[in-house]
């Protein structure tokens, strides 16, 4: 694989990993099977460490959760952040994890690393505030960083008490799953049926969706349960393993997974893996995996975090189920990009407890590879509660014409096509095409964008077929059809008035949501922010759009100077603003919102934006103990010496490294003064 096949197929996988992402934790409404899901994260790392360079700073694998969305709920911002884990799917997996351990830890190759090992409860995580043993908020994960508060709610949920029992540290963090049991399920949908409504596709989403109700009522009125796995934000800890701490939490009245142990050797604890996926048929909850914890506590403030998981973790998935069915159809949708995504209409299935009858069959070339036609008998696969996979054609050889897949738009008939090196087809159509244009629209206002509440999907079409939205400028020229709007139906004062004005609260909208909401390929949350922060304004992005429109070498070169900024990012923005509608688009924007200049708002240190080299050898941490302390300060760790080095950590044993930070008069200091730093700073 050549570097610019390696960087495309990252910048797709980070697309389609973070679109994933807001489905599954955001929506409650995923798309693919944990399996598919943990395939292209696995890809995804594949890639990163063959290309380490190449590492995008929207990589998936800084990525947690993804960003509350429009249930009304208040945001809460964790004290401190809720984390995803690093997933093992062979024991090989896990023996590998406990090596990385002792390696990062400087312990000896036998040494041993007791672990807790617990059943992976596939619920919706849930962050229970204690002060003085009071329960004082409950918010859901969110991103990782930011959350919704869902307090009034959980105090419906018996499992989770109002105030622990006994002596509780002032502040305590408890963090765990909600759930709904298998039984409880079954029940709940029996009512739904019989009330001719709606019926939940799974456990996990008729809990998630029973908690995020901005009425308290509808979930008292649902079966919901919890069981903790862990803490955040404390004041003090009661012991100094997982294991005691679990059971404290246990004993101040909050339920924790009776199949919680730990475990002195990696086999026992695989053998307890073993026992687990034995018994979990039987369990009333369902779980997709166990999961592994480092027990002893100051190895764990040891080994830190990566960019979205803790170094002391794992999570230890379980094989994905399988079933036959029959391929029926094959539909094209077209994404608000373009993207022509075919979707597999299946027989319905049972696999694993729940009735599958769709499948994404992902793009042109997947089709190709499985050989698939509609009429097909398809092995599919399904690890967890969501859409499944087609992991086999079992009718391939059967005498029949090939799938054709369409060589136009279905839904404005425009070509259809490929870009080199890419394997999505797209509508060329751009924004005449219906499809596109609505989507954008919807993908404008939402919330990772302009974030415009009570303009949802159904009211953005609406307004399209009425002819009342074309371009994200129309938005803001609602105002002058308040009355048009009140003749609609469902629409009173106070509801047309709350949209009007908070589409009013939007002229002043942030730079890099704008940006993002426009829907350019390749710029995403991170890269928007990427591009405004570099250039100050929106205004000076869409000028440098411009001149990359015309092929300015200068603006080509200040756009892939950004750090995680390509080409393919300088292409799509030239590309952008090269087609004249898109120009007129976005004049006509800028004559209706005035985004303010970027201000920065991260806190300076005397190590942030430095960088510092180690060498030599380390007595007292491992190398990536001291490169995680060192990224922790802000600062960034290198691998060679050079004249932009700000200081070198020098132990026994360093050479030409240390020789060459002498000649050029860099700072050099030893462990222990290093240490000094990480403990004063």
């Amino acid at each position: 694989m050549t570097e610019a096949d390696a960087a495309n197929e990252l910048m797709r996988l980070a697309r389609q990993i973070s679109y994933q992402n807001k489905r599954y934790h955001a929506e409650d409404a995923p798309e693919i099977s944990d399996a598919e899901y943990d395939a292209l994260v696995r890809r995804n790392t594949e890639l990163e460490m063959a290309f380490p360079h190449l590492v995008r700073a929207d990589s998936p694998n800084k990525q947690v959760g993804a960003a509350v969305e429009g249930s009304g709920l208040k945001k809460i911002t964790h004290a401190k952040r809720m984390m995803s884990l690093d997933n093992a799917f062979e024991p090989q997996n896990v023996h590998d994890f406990v090596a990385r351990v002792r390696r990062f830890l400087n312990l000896p190759a036998d040494a041993g690393v007791a672990m807790t090992a617990e059943d992976k409860i596939d619920g919706l995580s849930l962050s229970l505030r204690y002060e003085q043993g009071v329960l004082k908020q409950a918010a859901t994960r969110g991103d990782g960083s930011v959350g919704e508060d869902v307090t009034a709610n959980v105090a419906y949920i018996s499992d989770i008490p109002q105030r622990l029992n006994g002596a509780v540290p002032d502040i305590f963090e408890i963090r765990g799953e909600v759930y709904m049991a298998k039984s409880d399920f079954a029940a709940i949908n029996e009512t739904q049926k019989a009330k001719d409504a709606k019926l939940f596709a799974n456990p996990r989403n008729a809990a998630a969706g029973s908690l995020r109700q901005k009425d308290a009522k509808v979930t008292a009125s649902r079966p919901l349960r919890f069981l903790a796995h862990g803490w955040g934000e404390v004041s003090a800890l009661p012991f100094d393993t997982q294991s005691k701490v679990m059971a404290t939490i246990a004993a101040w009245g909050v339920p924790v997974s009776p199949l919680l142990l730990c475990f002195d050797q990696v086999e026992t604890a695989l053998a307890h893996y073993v026992d687990i996926e034995r018994r979990r048929a039987d369990l009333p909850y369902d779980i997709d995996g166990v999961v592994y914890k480092v027990d002893r506590l100051d190895w764990q403030d040891r080994l830190g975090f990566v960019a979205k998981s803790p170094r002391w973790a794992i999570a230890h998935k379980f094989p994905a189920e399988r079933a036959e069915t029959t391929l029926e159809e094959i539909d094209i949708q077209v994404g608000r990009t373009g993207k022509l995504t075919p979707v597999g209409r299946l027989a319905p299935v049972t696999v694993g407890g729940v009735v599958v009858s769709n499948v994404t069959l992902h793009n042109r070339d997947e089709i190709d590879r499985l050989g698939v036609r509609p009429g097909d008998r398809v092995l599919v696969q399904r690890a967890g509660d969501v859409i499944p996979q087609i992991v086999e054609n079992l009718t391939r050889e059967t005498a029949r014409p090939a799938y054709a897949f369409p060589s136009l738009c279905p839904e404005c008939g425009s070509e259809a096509v490929a870009e080199e090196g890419e394997v999505d087809v797209r509508c060329t159509g751009g924004l005449i095409c219906p499809a596109q244009r609505v989507q954008r629209l919807i993908h404008f206002v939402s919330r990772g964008a302009l974030d415009i509440e009570g303009l949802g999907e159904k009211t953005i079409q609406e307004f399209f077929d009425l002819g009342w939205l074309e371009s994200p400028a129309d938005i803001f020229r609602l105002r002058s059809r308040r009355s048009d709007i009140l003749s609609r139906g469902g629409w009173q004062d106070k509801s047309v008035d709350n949209l009007l004005a908070a589409i009013e609260a939007k002229r002043a909208p942030d730079g890099a949501k704008l940006l993002f909401g426009l829907g350019i390929r390749h710029i995403g949350t991170v890269t928007a922010r990427d591009l405004f922060k570099a250039f100050g304004s929106v205004a000076e992005v869409g000028k440098v759009g411009q001149r990359l429109a015309q092929s300015d070498e200068g603006a080509i070169a200040d756009v892939t100077a950004i750090d995680g900024v390509g080409g393919a990012v300088a292409e799509a923005l030239g590309g952008f603003f090269h087609e004249p509608h898109n120009l007129s688009v976005w004049n006509d924007l800028l004559n209706e919102v005035q985004p303010p200049a970027y201000v920065s708002n991260i806190r300076e240190s005397a190590w942030t934006g430095k960088t510092i080299v180690f060498t030599g050898k380390l007595e007292t941490m491992s190398r990536d103990e001291a490169k995680a302390q060192a990224e922790a300060l802000g600062a960034k760790s290198a691998g060679s010496v050079s004249a932009k080095t700000d200081l070198v950590v020098a132990g026994p044993g360093a050479g030409s490294k240390l020789k060459q930070a002498t000649a050029l008069g860099i700072q050099v200091i030893d462990e222990a003064a290093w240490a000094n730093i990480v403990e004063s700073a």
